[in-house]
């Protein structure tokens, strides 16, 4: 026999039992209205497209102002309502009519480093047979919009409005689409169409000038020896005797003789060789945001990580390049900026990158993680635990709280930087460690 409740205990039950009734209710309602949009959406939407909130609100006062004045017989609301109207009937008539525009958009260059200026323009020709009178032309620009009004433009004649985007931060700014905007003086009524496709402009991260990477942190890059034989390579191994199958050009004639002649049988000795692996550097950025204290110890680590492949891509360096979820994989180092430049914080674990990493470049040799001074050590090595064990882990790691240095713990280098000034120096000195 169970105990009663206590009266506490109930009413909290009946509270939670109302509240998720009201919810169910609530949702119920929700998805009907959403349903019913959609349905009118078909109807509704040039209405609303076209008809500002202003312009409900006049067209209401006037039903209103008649329908008081049918009721009540009142001759003043008579007039304001029928005054209403003939002001939205003028509307109308403003913005009837074809634009016939030919638009293009203009970007140069569209790729541009922090800091730098990139300039635009919108080239625009009248295509009717008519006189276009003035029209407002909108050009989004990130989150902000441009606002131009363009002048009567004759039949066949042109206009061009230049604009600048200032580029603060690193990033992917989208411009456009320009669209033209028709309405009546008083903003009752608007009609807008769009006339060009979006741009975007990509705002690379600032870059260090560094050395060649084969003299330092990465040296060995042009290619390291296995423990795997192999009968054709360019790491000479040793000479073993010839068995039936070895290709005739890698006999050694000159030892296969003196051989012979030494020991009195007939023997072919054949060259053998050691595989050499050409070295793919993989360049991980951890773009969880709590591995970082703010946004400028993220942007260090951006920049900080796009010196390093770019340089190891001008050196011809097969490089891959993960950076939260984006993977840009032995491309240009245009291409590859453009990859940081989508970078953004997110609450991604390091270790679903490397993951993501270790599929996209399995032929990794040298992994560099990025990571910022709040980053768990021990999340890195989880993370580098995603490559094979004779793949070389080194760490890059952006903290201005701790001294720059180079270091090794855990079987990876580990490089202090405090800001993006000290990459050069930290990837000279880790030979000599």
């Amino acid at each position: 026999m169970t105990a009663p409740l206590a009266p506490a205990a109930t009413a909290r039950r009946g509270r939670r039992r109302r509240r998720t009734r009201r919810e169910r209710w609530t949702d119920a309602l929700r998805r009907r209205r959403d349903a019913l949009a959609a349905r009118l959406a078909p109807v509704t939407g040039p209405l609303t497209d076209y008809v500002s909130p202003l312009g409900w609100l006049v067209l209401g006062c006037a039903v209103v102002a008649l329908f008081i004045a049918a009721v009540g017989h009142w001759g003043e609301f008579a007039l304001v309502g029928y005054f209403l109207l003939a002001v939205l009937i003028a509307c109308v008539l403003l913005t009837i009519g074809r634009v016939q525009l030919a638009v293009t958009v203009g970007l140069h260059p569209t790729r541009v480093r922090v800091g730098d200026v990139a300039a635009g323009r919108v080239d625009l020709v009248n295509l009717r047979r008519r006189r276009l009178l003035p029209v407002t032309l909108e050009l989004p620009v990130g989150r902000a919009a441009g606002r131009f009004t363009l002048p009567a433009l004759g039949p066949g004649a042109q206009a061009t409005e230049h604009f600048t985007v200032p580029t603060r931060r690193r990033g992917v700014i989208p411009v456009g689409p320009v669209t033209t905007v028709r309405g009546d003086p008083f903003g009752l009524l608007h009609r807008t169409v769009r006339w060009t496709d979006r741009l975007e402009l990509f705002v690379h991260p600032a870059l260090v000038a560094l050395d060649p990477l084969d003299s330092g942190l990465l040296r060995d890059l042009e290619g390291r020896t296995t423990n795997d034989m192999s009968v054709s390579d360019l790491a000479f191994h040793a000479l073993r005797p010839y068995t039936p199958g070895d290709d005739r050009r890698y006999i050694h004639w000159r030892s296969s003789a003196r051989h012979t002649a030494t020991s009195g049988d007939t023997h072919f000795l054949v060259r053998q060789f050691l595989d050499t692996r050409r070295s793919h550097l993989c360049v991980i950025v951890d773009c969880d945001e709590l591995s970082y204290t703010d946004e400028d110890e993220f942007e260090t680590a951006i920049s900080a990580a796009a010196s390093v492949a770019v340089r190891a891509i001008r050196d011809e360096i097969r490089t891959t390049v993960v950076v939260g979820e984006h993977v840009v994989s032995e491309g240009t180092p245009a291409r590859t900026l453009d990859g940081f430049a989508r970078a953004e914080r997110h609450r991604t674990a390091l270790t679903h990158t490397a993951a993501d990493a270790a599929r996209s470049a399995p032929a990794t040799s040298i992994a560099l993680f990025v990571t910022g001074g709040q980053s768990d050590f021990a999340e890195v090595r989880r993370a580098a635990a995603n490559f094979s064990i004779d793949v070389t882990t080194v760490v890059l790691r952006v903290d201005p709280a701790q001294r720059v240095g180079v270091s090794a713990a855990g079987g990876s280098t580990l490089l202090t930087m405090a800001e993006l000034a000290d990459l050069p120096r930290l990837m000279r000195s880790e030979v000599r460690r």
